[in-house]
C-alpha cells in the first residue's frame, strides 16, 4: 500500500510518527480581529511585532497581527525548512499539510520543504470556509466544486498531486457554499476513498451536522477525522457521542493555551493536560484506534523561530506527560503511527 506525498508515492510503512494536521504555508487574514481596546498600544507594525516587550501581547491576542498571520511571507519561508528539521531530529515523519483554497494553498513549495527537510508532507485539496472565498467561488455548483478537486487529487499542480480531501473549513452556522462541498467531498471519496479532514464550525452542533450532510451525500464516515474536537466538543458525554459515528476524533490544537480564545469568546480554551485526559477518556471507552493529534500551527508566534513551541511539541512534551497520566508506548504509538497510517492508506488513486 502506497501514499500519494508531494514528492510521489511511498510505502504507508515509511510514514513513521505523522502529524495529522498543520500548516506549512498559509494566510489567515479572513480571521483577523480588531486590537483589544485595553491595550491600545497593541504592535501592529512588523518590526514591533516579535518584541519581548509585546510578545505576550502576540501570544494571548494573535489574530489582531496581520503580520502574526501570515505564513506564507518571506520571513516564514526563511526558517521553515528548520523548522521541519527539528521535527525530524525529534522522531517525526511525515506532516499532513491542510491549507486549501481561501488561505493560500502552495503546493509546489511544499515540494521544496520535503526535499531540503526530508519530511513527508501530503498535501490537501478542498476549500476552506466562505469568509475566506472569492464571490466567484461562492457561486460554484457541487459538479463544479467536485471537478477542482478531482483535477488536483487525480492530475495534481505542477506535476504534484494532493493525497486527502481537506480541510474542508465549515462556518457555524454553515454557508449554503459550505455545503455544497461537503456534498462534493461525499462524491469525491466514493470515487477515489480518499481521506477527508473537516474543520467545524466552533459551536458543539456542528460536527454532527457535517456528518448527516455527508453521509446523506453517500460519504464514509470512518474515512473522516474531524478536526479541532479541543475547541468544539467541550463535555466527555458529547465527545464519546460523537465518536459514535466511527470518525477519527482530532485533538489538533497541542501547544495552544490561552485563556481568552479570541476566535470564539464563549471557548473555555483546554489546557494540553485536558487535552490528554479527553484522550484518555476516548482511549478508556474503546475509542483508542480512532484518536489523531496535531498541532494545527498556523500562525508565526508559535513557530520555535518566533518564540514558540514548534512542530516538536508533541514529541517532546506532550508524550512524556501522556505516559505520566497513564498512556503506555504501544498505545502512544497507535495514536502518533498507526491510526494515522490506517486513515492516509484508505485512497486508490
Amino acid at each position: 500500500m502506497e501514499v500519494t506525498t508531494v514528492l510521489g508515492k511511498i510505502p504507508v510503512d515509511t510514514l513513521g510518527i505523522v502529524l495529522t494536521h498543520e500548516h506549512l504555508h498559509m494566510q489567515f487574514d479572513c480571521v483577523l480581529q480588531p486590537i483589544p481596546a485595553a491595550f491600545p498600544s497593541y504592535p501592529t507594525q512588523k518590526e514591533d511585532t516579535f518584541l519581548l516587550k509585546n510578545l505576550g501581547l502576540v501570544r494571548q491576542y494573535p489574530y489582531s497581527s496581520s503580520y502574526n498571520c501570515k505564513l506564507d511571507d518571506v520571513d516564514t519561508k526563511n526558517v521553515m525548512v528548520q523548522e521541519l528539521i527539528n521535527f525530524k531530529e525529534a522522531g517525526g515523519g511525515t506532516i499532513v499539510e491542510n491549507t486549501v483554497a481561501g488561505i493560500s494553498r502552495d503546493i509546489t513549495w511544499l515540494k521544496t520543504l520535503s526535499a531540503k527537510s526530508g519530511v513527508n508532507i501530503i498535501a490537501g485539496t478542498g476549500f476552506y470556509v466562505a469568509c475566506s472565498q472569492p464571490s466567484e467561488t461562492l457561486s460554484l455548483k457541487v459538479e463544479e466544486i467536485h471537478d477542482i478537486m478531482s483535477k488536483e487529487v487525480k492530475e495534481g499542480e505542477n506535476g504534484v498531486k494532493a493525497g486527502i480531501i481537506g480541510e474542508i473549513g465549515i462556518s457555524w452556522p454553515m454557508h449554503p457554499f459550505e455545503k455544497r462541498v461537503i456534498e462534493a467531498v461525499a462524491i469525491l471519496q466514493q470515487e477515489t476513498n480518499l481521506p477527508i479532514t473537516f474543520h467545524p464550525g466552533r459551536d458543539p452542533q456542528s460536527p454532527f451536522k457535517i456528518m448527516r450532510v455527508f453521509t446523506e451525500a453517500g460519504g464514509k464516515p470512518e474515512d473522516v477525522i474531524m478536526s479541532h474536537l479541543d475547541r468544539t466538543l467541550y463535555s466527555d458525554e458529547l465527545l464519546l457521542d460523537f465518536a459514535k459515528f466511527k470518525t477519527f476524533t482530532q485533538f489538533d490544537l497541542f501547544g495552544t493555551e490561552c485563556s481568552y480564545y479570541q476566535l470564539q469568546e464563549s471557548v473555555d480554551m483546554l489546557s494540553d493536560a485536558q487535552r490528554i485526559d479527553k484522550l484518555k477518556t476516548l482511549a478508556d471507552n474503546g475509542h483508542l484506534r480512532q484518536i489523531t493529534m496535531s498541532h494545527d500551527l498556523h500562525t508565526k508566534h508559535r513557530l520555535t523561530s518566533f518564540g514558540g513551541h514548534g512542530y516538536t511539541h508533541i514529541l517532546k512534551n506532550i508524550v512524556p506527560k501522556m505516559k505520566l497520566k497513564g498512556f503506555s508506548q504501544s498505545e502512544i504509538d497507535q495514536i502518533l503511527i498507526e491510526n494515522p497510517k490506517r486513515w492516509l492508506s484508505r485512497g486508490n488513486v
